[in-house]
């Protein structure tokens, strides 16, 4: 124990030094402080060190308690307002007077004044006459109240210093309640009392002659270069004890994510689209058939542009889709039997998804290139209102296979091939509808905790209209797309997407890395 005892005190920092020798007479933390002549945080950071190294334990009490503020101290001096109030009727010839004069020589300001007309009215302790302003007259109830003090006052006459909000009596509790109602009468406070209990170890330590100079705690260049350092004694190095945690820098969570599923279609040999936020409506819907007078293409659904507002079209080309949207033009198609507009198709927006990547990409297509595959994780905007499973700008994950033997088995399999990656159990489709896919498919995927399906995108094979007019060829194109947000929650535990961006930093530093592979 001696050894022990002795390789601990050659451990204490200077601070613990100064505390520990007060601690076999005092244990409450106001008495340490007092006594060690030290701060209160220098104090508390000596006593938690201690209690890492299991020589006391800190004991917290946190008491609710009950004093008089500004008005309650001038009261318990000067009397309640209503018994100065009913006190100078009293003292009146005919037991009535006019507000005024009550006011003036029972020294009551206005705010007063209206509260005891309203207290004392509840009580039938005065009438309130209307004769040439306002006048009160003394009832016989208010003249009993004159020969005994109230609860309130008694409660207030008892606060001659703060008291424990748990021993208060029932009628004490009753008036306070009624106290509480009235301005700058009574305030609550918390008081946090600490005290110390010392270990088996601690009571020997105690019991030892510490000296709190003539150990150095920590070496320093001058003690270097002078040669003050030689001879002396250094506190030791205590390997074991708790250190606060330092949060070093790592990229955000979301960010990791991003970066791993860009891996998964790299891994699987897919290329990656990039391209502007801002497009032309030619390009986000035109040219993926999105019909002109389709939902989406409103402003309550579409983020548009107000300067410059509209943008050019691609010479030539756009007068391809016009066609597969008026009459189909080669595809064999009826198309939407509509005029097309010009002036829409030129208007900016913010891309409503990355499936306008997919279009320009395969627009640019050779067909000696195919089969070919891309992907785009990209950030997208819609005009939604925000809640929990809605966010107005949001990141999409984005893929198409161009593959002349491409089919609806192979789109199932890519996708249960990335979201098995993901983690998750398992992926289904079910029957949906999209302008520019047929067949659709809405993609459902097993969580990987829960046993329920949760739906995270849309998925299917471009239609003709599409394909014939980007390529120049009618071709398979698989493709999908699904929010990223809802893909990552469950592995972060997450339920509110708002929670993806509220910039938490104990959220950010706490978070677990994204280590599926």
């Amino acid at each position: 124990m001696g050894e022990d005892i002795q390789g601990l005190i050659e451990k204490l920092h200077p601070l613990e030094r100064k505390v520990v020798p007060f601690l076999n007479k005092h244990k409450q933390f106001n008495d340490l402080v007092k006594e060690s002549k030290l701060k209160e945080i220098e104090v508390m950071r000596a006593l938690q060190w201690l209690q890492n190294k299991q020589v006391l334990k800190i004991n917290e009490q946190v008491t609710q308690v009950v004093s008089l503020d500004k008005n309650g101290l001038l009261y318990q001096k000067q009397g309640f307002p209503e018994k100065r109030f009913l006190k100078v009727l009293n003292n009146s010839k005919d037991l009535t007077l006019p507000m005024d004069e009550i006011a003036k020589k029972a020294k009551l300001d206005k705010n007063e004044i209206n509260v005891c007309i309203g207290a004392l009215k509840r009580k039938a302790a005065i009438d309130v006459l209307k004769d040439k302003g306002l006048k009160a007259k003394l009832s016989d109830n208010g003249k009993r109240l004159l020969e005994k003090d109230s609860l309130e006052e008694l409660f207030i006459k008892s606060l001659k210093q703060p008291r424990d909000l748990e021993k208060l009596k029932d009628e004490e509790k009753f008036a306070l309640n009624e106290l509480k109602k009235r301005k700058e009468i009574i305030k609550l406070d918390v008081i946090k009392t600490i005290s110390i209990k010392l270990s088996s170890l601690g009571k020997n330590l105690v019991q030892e002659k510490i000296e709190d100079t003539g150990v150095i705690d920590r070496l320093t260049p001058a003690m270097l270069k002078s040669g003050q350092w030689k001879n002396k004694k250094f506190r030791k190095y205590d390997v074991g004890i708790n250190v606060p945690n330092v949060s070093g820098g790592k990229r955000h969570f979301v960010n990791q994510t991003m970066e791993y599923v860009k891996q998964i279609w790299l891994d699987l040999g897919f290329k990656e689209m990039e391209g502007n936020m801002i497009h032309t409506s030619f390009w986000d819907l035109d040219s993926l058939f999105v019909p002109q007078d389709h939902p989406a293409r409103a402003m309550q659904d579409t983020f548009y542009i107000k300067e410059p507002k509209s943008g050019k079209l691609p010479k030539n080309f756009y007068k391809t889709i016009k066609a597969v949207h008026e009459n189909g033009g080669d595809t064999g198609s009826t198309g939407w039997k509509m005029p097309w507009s010009e002036e829409k198709a030129k208007e900016l927006l913010l891309r409503t998804h990355t499936t306008v990547l997919s279009a320009q990409t395969l627009h640019k297509l050779k067909t000696e290139q195919l089969p070919a595959k891309f992907f785009a994780v990209g950030k997208v905007f819609r005009n939604e209102n925000l809640d929990w499973k809605h966010l107005f700008e949001f990141y999409q994950v984005e893929g198409i296979v161009v593959d002349p033997d491409g089919n609806f088995k192979n789109l199932i399999g890519y996708l249960k091939e990335f979201f098995g990656k993901m983690g998750y159990k398992d992926a289904r489709i079910r029957p949906a509808h999209f302008p520019y896919t047929e067949p659709s498919a809405e993609i459902d995927v097993l969580h990987p905790e829960k046993d329920e399906w949760i739906e995270l995108g849309g998925c299917g094979i471009f239609r003709p209209e599409v394909t014939k007019s980007l390529i120049g060829i009618e071709v398979p194109v698989l493709a999908w797309g699904f929010g990223l947000g809802r893909i990552l929650c469950p592995y972060y535990g997450i339920k509110d997407l708002r929670d993806l961006y509220k910039n938490d930093l104990k959220q950010l530093r706490e978070m677990k890395s994204w280590m599926r592979l």
